[in-house]
């Protein structure tokens, strides 16, 4: 074991001898990774798990769907390499010149245009991840709601498997991941204002490891 995994492991295990709530092994394994990328145990009472949400995700990055995310600090901290070895990507969609054009156009967020987007031109999408943009999540959790969506765009059949929707902020952040808690898609969310690129990394990465244990 190298010297960055031995110190990994150590946290991991100070992470798991300080928590006070009982998790399964599956729900644990991603809460000690969001603890550990975030520094922060509040975490612990935040998360949110869809009872279907572990078993969704890990099953769309076997089945080699691809990761759509909301920004570019989430795409940059998944573990690529690990996703490619199931066959999919990580998409993002938020530095598209004609996303910029129609945000401009429709007096909506490039976020939201880019969630938009995403849906009109990609067909294989099995985990979207949000940990910046409410209106990302606002727009997403609006398109799902479309069955028709799926019917007419990129060949869809089916709504994302799961939905990681851990945006953080003061202005629709906990009103975006209430109707996230609401909805009847499988989720994995945090509650209240805390959020961020790094801990919707950090979900992802946690699924990828188990998705690669037999």
């Amino acid at each position: 074991m190298s010297k960055g995994a031995q110190i990994e492991q150590e946290s991991f295990d100070i992470i798991r001898a300080g928590l006070r709530r009982s998790f399964s092994e599956a729900e644990l394994a991603i809460v000690q990774r969001v603890i550990h990328a975030s520094g922060d145990f509040s975490f612990e009472d935040n998360i949110r798990f869809h009872p279907r949400a572990i078993e969704a995700g890990i099953e769309a990055i076997r089945e080699g769907k691809d990761i759509l995310v909301d920004v570019h600090m989430v795409q940059a901290g998944i573990n690529k390499r690990l996703l490619e070895h199931f066959g999919g990507e990580v998409l993002c969609y938020i530095s598209e010149p004609d996303v910029a054009v129609e945000a401009s156009r429709l007096s909506l967020t490039r976020s939201e245009c880019a969630i938009m987007r995403a849906f009109s031109v990609a067909a294989n999408i099995g985990i979207v991840a949000i940990g910046n943009a409410p209106t990302a999540l606002l727009k997403l959790l609006e398109i799902v709601s479309d069955v028709s969506t799926f019917f007419t765009a990129g060949g869809r059949t089916s709504p994302p498997d799961l939905i990681v929707g851990i945006p953080v902020g003061f202005v629709k952040a906990e009103e975006s991941k209430d109707l996230l808690l609401a909805s009847r898609y499988p989720f994995i969310t945090s509650v209240g204002k805390k959020g961020g690129s790094s801990i919707a990394a950090a979900t992802v990465n946690a699924l990828l490891k188990l998705s690669a244990e037999e």
